[in-house]
């Protein structure tokens, strides 16, 4: 029961289907407050309509972004020094009062413009940067090196799941279920809903892991790595020492090898994951208009085959990964993306957007074997930071 309270799993699902509730409702919100400003205005609607749309989500996007710059590193600070828990719990709560915001918009006809104080808020309490990291953390800390990969896109195949399941149901709640003609109320408050969930089980039921691979404590609270230290310390020779000099030259060489490698890594996931979020943001954009001019309910759907790539990546990872290394893995998503992303350039039907959604199956193998990566170079109490 212990082991069950470690699992990081039912706070991401419920998170993720938060989360794919308001990006719906957010959406549509967003396009019936401008759709109804712009043809008061008598202006040609589609490009004017695309227009507003792009515009809110640049500012929106990019408070959101710049929010977390300080505050996830200051999070990351505290939570080594204090729990695990806090770049999870902090994040999690900022997602649950910035989200209000929407509802109070939809119910009392408040200017769509107040959502942007609702991103600032959200990105001071860490947003998905913080709240991410925390995840990944968690999971690396509760699992061996030699199936950290597979810990990692696992978390990331219950993510895609919990979003698909919340992407397929998110279309038809907003335009089905809605309360004095307020359209998207029931579907936020859903959202709000899963974050409370998400928020309780963080702070009372989830318990930290400790690591698979740790140290034994002894009666007399000190590890048995800390002994054979000591024993080590007094056997030290002369001999031992003139040695030691080499020995340190090679560790220095070692550890500036292994920095010039984390740097890179990092380098390669942040513009890997500049090009992918870049590209969804222009998607979610282009289907509302002509040609394809989706709805809700297409929305959700398009939405949920966003989110089956979490799964076919999952399945490339498992299968791929008994012949090829990590490096071959994310060889192969970067390929899938790339074409999938050229043919998505050309979509002018439906059916071509999920052709494209189907080339890129493997694309979200790159990241989370990335952060495998990562965190295979990186010393256990330096995750999360």
């Amino acid at each position: 029961m212990v082991m069950v309270r470690t699992w990081i799993e039912p706070v991401v699902a419920g998170a993720q289907i938060a989360s794919s509730f308001y990006d719906t409702g957010l959406l549509m919100t967003v396009k019936n407050y401008y759709n109804q400003t712009i043809i008061s205005s008598n202006i040609s609607s589609d490009d004017a309509l695309q227009k507003a749309i792009s515009n809110f989500y640049i500012i929106y996007n990019s408070i959101m972004g710049l929010g977390p710059l300080l505050s996830a590193y200051i999070l990351a600070k505290i939570s080594d020094k204090t729990s695990r828990k806090v770049t999870i719990c902090v994040p999690l709560t900022g997602y649950l009062i910035s989200r209000m915001f929407l509802l109070f918009v939809i119910l009392w006809d408040w200017p769509i413009e107040v959502m942007f104080g609702s991103a600032a808020l959200n990105g001071l309490t860490g947003w998905f940067t913080a709240y991410w990291a925390g995840v990944m953390a968690w999971a690396s800390l509760g699992s061996t090196e030699s199936r950290r990969s597979l810990k990692l896109i696992i978390i990331e195949l219950v993510y895609g799941l919990a979003g698909f399941a919340g992407s397929l149901a998110s279309g038809h709640i907003f335009v089905h279920i809605n309360v004095n003609h307020h359209q998207g109320a029931i579907l936020v408050s859903c959202s709000l809903g899963c974050y409370v969930f998400c928020v309780l089980y963080s702070t009372f039921i989830l318990k930290i892991p400790c690591p698979e691979t740790g140290c034994i404590e002894t009666n007399g609270g000190r590890d048995i790595n800390d002994t054979q230290k000591e024993d080590i310390y007094f056997k030290y020779t002369e001999r031992s020492r003139l040695l030691d000099d080499t020995s340190t030259q090679t560790r220095n060489q070692s550890h500036q090898k292994t920095m010039f490698i984390l740097i890179s890594i990092f380098i390669s996931v942040i513009l890997y994951n500049i090009a992918a979020g870049g590209a969804e943001d222009v998607i979610n954009v282009f289907v509302l208009k002509e040609p394809l001019s989706w709805g809700p309910v297409d929305v959700g759907y398009g939405n949920a085959a966003t989110y089956i790539n979490y799964i076919t990546s999952f399945l490339g990872v498992y299968a791929f990964s008994k012949c090829v290394g990590d490096l071959g893995l994310i060889i192969i998503g970067m390929v899938s993306f790339s074409c999938g992303i050229l043919i998505m350039a050309f979509v002018q039907r439906t059916y071509m957007y999920y052709v494209a959604r189907a080339v890129m199956l493997f694309s979200l193998i790159p990241t989370p074997i990335i952060r495998s990566l990562i965190s295979k170079h990186v010393q256990e109490a330096s995750y999360g930071k």
